[in-house]
């Protein structure tokens, strides 16, 4: 087993040196090409529904590095294999660098965004590692197969042609670091830099008697996307096109956006991988260019009945037609919580409509809306089997006390949020173990497209407690009992804890 670490330790060499130097191409133009980011997106976009709800239930936004890493555990173990395997059969060592040339392309070609040179990055690397593989190879093992492995080594040869490929390693992979950090100051300063005027329609200030948390900071605003690197687009170039079945194609600037009258608005938005009581929802302040207005003045061809928007990095969302123009504030926002949109928030641009779950009605980093038709097209989640509208769900959910919390007798207070965006939230009651439901305060909210926080003062006393919640919205709907999962179109079913008190 000890004679086979050492052309396994080549072949990982070998492949970290490609794979930087891919990496470091790929951070010098396109950062999506990298072999790494776009095998994994392959890997996202071919992974079955249940293993993508799965891993954002419990990886939450760790999702993402712990891909990469396990990508790069498999690559690594995949060319330890393949360096003990060349010792004796030269053409192993090529054929694996060609596999993973051919893999890393492929999948880069095949992204939804991609541009012709995105192949390049992954075919040079493996060129690199192959032939990184085969230098090492011919300085430490002889190639005879009727040599024994351990008579032919050289030791000091590998251990200094191996330090000179790690040091390789270790420049282009820091080399690549300071290139990304240096393309993402300048998208850093190009949002610094960025004036948001005023708008014309501002939000009304915020009821009072709203509790702290009503809205939710930039920080600790949840994210759910299929982008492993945040796309870096500079405001100055960034366009949005707008095409298909309209009257007039036109192309917007950002200039062109903030020169026209912007809303601001409170609104809640939540995933629809939101599992009951989960916390993949926020609200956050607004403000964004109006989109029925723009569609309008464009004109939007009878029979269209989707609007189709696209991502920087591919992604595509479909949204109802029908519910851009039936008057909630369907809006490109440009800024978040009184400042621009944050980069994983879809800087510089993002769709928004009240009332849809975000994978139908709010697109990250916009560039394109295309006025379509739903039998004609299927977004990216409809094609994976998910709903093709994306309502929200009446839901409600606690927040305190927290599940198995260990509580002291007496008058406690129970509280949290419930929400049905655009038809709002008109009661919310609470059950103690099998007691009747009762009804809890509700606290003032802004409108219906945002979250209602509620209370319940509870005369709690000695013992192990079960407590549920549901909410009634303003069409008369009381949340269902019955439990869904996310997939296809939304979670249901009451939230319920349990809590000791003693």
């Amino acid at each position: 087993m000890r004679r086979n670490a050492w052309p396994a330790l080549a072949g990982v060499l070998a492949t970290a040196f490609g794979v930087a130097l891919a990496e470091l191409l790929a951070a010098a133009t396109r950062p999506q090409a990298g072999p790494l980011v776009a095998v994994g997106g392959a890997v996202i976009d071919a992974a079955p529904t249940p293993v993508k709800e799965f891993a954002v239930r419990t990886l939450g936004t760790h999702d993402k590095p712990v891909l990469l890493a396990t990508i790069g555990l498999a690559l690594l173990l995949f060319t330890a294999l393949i360096g003990v395997l060349s010792v004796r059969r030269r053409w192993v060592a090529v054929a694996g660098a060609a596999l993973f040339g051919l893999a890393g392309a492929v999948a880069a070609a095949l992204r939804p965004a991609a541009a012709g040179y995105d192949v390049v990055p992954s075919i040079v690397g493996a060129a690199v590692a192959g032939g990184t593989l085969l230098f090492l190879l011919h300085r430490s093992f002889r190639p005879d197969p009727a040599e024994p492995v351990r008579t032919g080594f050289d030791r000091r040869a590998l251990l200094r042609a191996a330090a000179v490929v790690a040091g390789g390693s270790v420049v282009a992979g820091g080399t690549s670091e300071v290139v990304k950090r240096v393309r993402g100051g300048a998208v850093t300063r190009s949002r610094a830099a960025l004036r948001l005027p005023a708008p014309a329609d501002p939000a009304k200030p915020l009821p009072t008697g709203t509790a702290p948390g009503f809205v939710t900071a930039n920080a600790d605003f949840y994210r759910v996307d299929t982008a492993l690197t945040v796309p870096s687009i500079d405001v100055a170039s960034w366009r949005l096109r707008v095409h298909g079945m309209v009257g007039r194609e036109a192309e917007f600037s950002m200039d062109d956006l903030l020169a026209r009258p912007l809303i601001e608005r409170d609104v809640t938005l939540n995933c629809v991988s939101n599992e009951v009581g989960g916390r993949y929802i926020g609200t956050a302040r607004w403000l964004g260019v109006p989109l029925a207005p723009l569609l309008r003045e464009l004109g939007v061809e009878p029979g269209a009945d989707q609007v189709v928007a696209r991502s920087a990095d591919g992604m595509t969302i479909g949204t109802p037609v029908e519910t851009v123009l039936d008057g909630r504030d369907t809006m490109l926002c440009v800024g978040m919580n009184g400042e621009p949109l944050p980069l994983e928030h879809g800087f510089p641009v993002r769709m928004l409509t009240p009332g849809l779950y975000g994978y139908a009605g709010a697109c990250k980093w916009l560039t394109e809306i295309e006025l379509t038709t739903f039998a004609a097209f299927d977004a990216y989640w409809v094609r994976r089997k998910w709903g093709a509208r994306g309502p929200v769900k009446t839901a409600s959910r606690i927040d305190r006390p927290a599940p198995f919390a260990k509580l002291t007798a007496g008058t406690l207070t129970v509280a949290g949020v419930a929400w049905a965006q655009g038809r709002g939230i008109t009661s919310v009651e609470v059950r103690v173990d099998d007691r009747p439901w009762v009804k809890a305060d509700l606290l003032p909210a802004p409108s219906s497209d945002t979250w209602v926080q509620w209370r319940y003062d509870w005369p709690a006393t000695a013992g192990l407690h079960t407590l549920s919640v549901r909410a009634t919205d303003g069409t008369g709907a009381v949340q269902t009992e019955q439990r869904a999962t996310p997939f296809p179109d939304g979670a249901t079913g009451w939230h319920t804890i349990t809590a000791t008190v003693d």
